[in-house]
């Protein structure tokens, strides 16, 4: 069967853009190299607007391309003067403003990039900013952030030699180490670089925290090449192409915010039009949110599920007729979300599947769709296969093209390796996690011939709310330190607003007297960051394991579910029986009504469980 034309089209030109040897695209050799480039040829061009967040959308301040090249020396030229040798590191701990971008791509010329989540426990800051060895941090000023002002001293105070330099104003008591404000000091810099110093494109470029923000997370290295490669690639897809102009409200120590959103619109010379400090999380900015769409004729933007799950609908009049489409990837889609943005906008949602490992994206759909189940086709120049594994993660032989096993990629994307710290200071370790240059993701799925993938499940114990990575074992131990939980597990509930939650199961010690509500409220002030907190807590009388005593989740992961299913049965005025069971790596529901009911009724259960990222089956037989 010869496949949909869009879908032949797609796969046409993958082959196409291969066709040419990577290696002859004469590529830039580095971010700054990218941004030079483009700067040159298109000097006057807008590159970003930044906006002042809040009703205040339509004030907007724009730099050109060349005022961005401007910028980006003087902030480099600023960290050489404040003794950041070559291969040095900056960090930041800052929201999304235009200094944000100077510092961050600044840093990439002389050394390294390091943002960080400031939401982050300021000891796992403190242990990030060890291993990487940062020179300097900046951070918000007192009257920006007077809390994470605070923070940020904290960890100078932790790790001495680190210079810190404020950002949005100056500091009426300023801690030792704090040199001055970002602003100032760059503003007495020179408008070209002052040191001979270039990137090449094997250097590294950023050190990206991955894991989410529990525990101490894994830093992840990104080359140059790496950065380079995936704006090159993104900007052949045809969302990026033309006149785009991307709107962005994911922080810049989110991947996706640097290459989708800033990256690939820098390398084609394209506007990005930055939602301003709080991004997506401006209430006020988002309820005008397609105000200011038809304000900047937005072709597309960027998102994690919770995001679309809570757009304002389109209001009359308002011309968003410059939309192509919306990028969505990071968590678990449930389709009533896609199904009410299409509707709503009359645009798609192009799915897409990546790791900080990978820079960014692996997988993005065609424009114009993909292959039923799957979400998208690979990037030109990334290879993806699906493969067994041993006990020890091992990979153990290639999978079958139809069969799921745990995905693997290949190519210019793959990071180097995680930090680890050595004798001679902290260097990339491939170990554990690329084996024979595969990067082994921890992902279930599977790979067609043509290059399509189709996502089953994630391997690896960790949870995404609304985007948001959360370690269920961070979890775990935190519930462990109250005196009345002697064992406890916790597992993604599937989520119709976030995609995930986490659910805690717990078994409670002999005589304990606590209630699930006392815990949960407890668990929220114990819990490793906020987002971590179980939204749903539920003693049972002991933990399953398998048959060699390890704890065993799937029983606890379906009875979610169940949860889940009967929950939505009680809203749409239904009853039955639910049977829910897990397959390749996939959660499907059936429920089985048992009282007749109308078909308007059914029809609404239909709906309500559509918004989940299980699969669903309503009938009216009773087992």
């Amino acid at each position: 069967m010869n496949p949909q034309p869009d879908v032949a089209a797609a796969i046409a030109e993958l082959a196409r853009i291969e066709s040419v040897p990577l290696a002859d695209r004469g590529l830039p050799s580095s971010t700054y190299d990218l941004i030079s480039r483009t700067a040159r040829h298109n000097p006057n061009d807008p590159a970003l607007r930044l906006l002042a967040g809040g009703q205040h959308w339509d004030r907007s301040e724009t730099w050109s391309y060349d005022e961005l090249l401007r910028r980006i020396n003087r902030a480099a030229n600023l960290f050489a003067a404040l003794g950041v040798e070559p291969g040095g590191v900056v960090g930041l701990m800052l929201p999304n403003t235009g200094s944000t971008y100077s510092a961050f791509f600044g840093a990439q010329v002389l050394g390294i990039a390091n943002p960080v989540n400031p939401m982050l426990a300021t000891e796992h800051i403190i242990d990030i900013f060890r291993l990487t060895d940062a020179r300097v941090l900046l951070a918000p000023a007192p009257d920006i952030d007077a809390d994470l002002w605070r923070k940020a001293c904290t960890v100078a105070a932790a790790l001495p030699g680190l210079a810190v330099v404020s950002v949005g104003g100056g500091v009426d008591e300023p801690p030792a180490a704090w040199v001055g404000d970002f602003d100032d000091l760059t503003r007495t810099q020179p408008d070209e670089l002052a040191f001979d110093r270039r990137p090449t494109a094997s250097d590294p470029a950023a050190y990206f925290h991955t894991g989410g923000t529990t525990g101490t997370p894994k830093v992840a290295v990104h080359t140059h090449a790496n950065q380079v490669y995936l704006a090159w690639t993104l900007a052949q897809h045809p969302v990026f192409t033309g006149d785009a102009v991307i709107l962005t409200g994911l922080p810049l120590f989110h991947v996706n915010a640097v290459h989708v959103a800033a990256l690939t619109p820098f390398f084609t010379g394209r506007s990005v039009v930055s939602l301003g400090p709080l991004g997506y999380r401006d209430k006020a900015a988002m309820a005008d949110f397609w105000r200011i769409v038809a304000h900047y004729r937005v072709t597309t933007f960027s998102a994690v599920p919770t995001v679309y799950a809570t757009l304002p609908g389109v209001p009359h009049g308002v011309d968003i007729s410059s939309l192509r489409a919306g990028i969505v990837g990071a968590a678990p889609l449930p389709s009533g979300v896609r199904a009410t943005f299409e509707s709503m906008t009359g645009v798609p949602m192009l799915e897409g599947y990546g790791l900080t490992e990978a820079t960014c994206v692996s997988v993005l759909a065609p424009m114009s769709g993909s292959k039923p189940g799957a979400i998208g086709i690979r990037l030109p120049y990334q290879h993806i296969k699906s493969v067994r594994v041993d006990e020890h993660g091992r990979p153990a032989g290639d999978c079958e093209l139809a069969e799921v096993g745990v995905l693997a990629i290949r190519g210019p994307s793959v990071t180097p390796g995680y930090l680890r710290a050595g004798p001679a200071g902290a260097v990339p370790d491939p170990t554990g996690i690329v084996i024979d240059d595969w990067l082994i993701t921890g992902d279930l799925g599977r790979v067609d011939a043509d290059g399509f993938v189709t996502l089953s499940g994630r391997a690896r114990d960790v949870i995404i709310r609304g985007g948001h990575n959360i370690d269920a074992r961070l979890v775990e131990e935190s519930l462990l330190t109250h005196p009345d939980i002697e064992a406890a597990a916790v597992v993604a509930r599937p989520d119709s607003h976030s995609g995930e939650v986490p659910a805690a199961y717990v078994v409670l010690r002999a005589g304990a007297v606590a209630q699930s509500t006392e815990l949960i409220a407890w668990a929220a002030t114990h819990a490793p960051e906020p987002a971590a907190a179980p939204k749903f807590l539920h003693t049972i009388a002991e933990i399953p394991v398998t048959a060699v005593g390890k704890v065993h989740k799937i029983p606890l992961v379906l009875d979610a579910v169940n949860r889940v299913v009967a929950q939505e049965m009680l809203a749409a005025q239904t009853c039955g029986d639910i049977d829910v069971s897990t397959e390749n790596g996939r959660i499907h529901a059936r429920v089985h009504l048992a009282d007749s009911p109308s078909d308007d009724r059914i029809r609404a259960l239909t709906e309500r469980l559509r918004a989940y990222s299980f699969s669903s089956v309503v009938d009216r037989a009773s087992k």
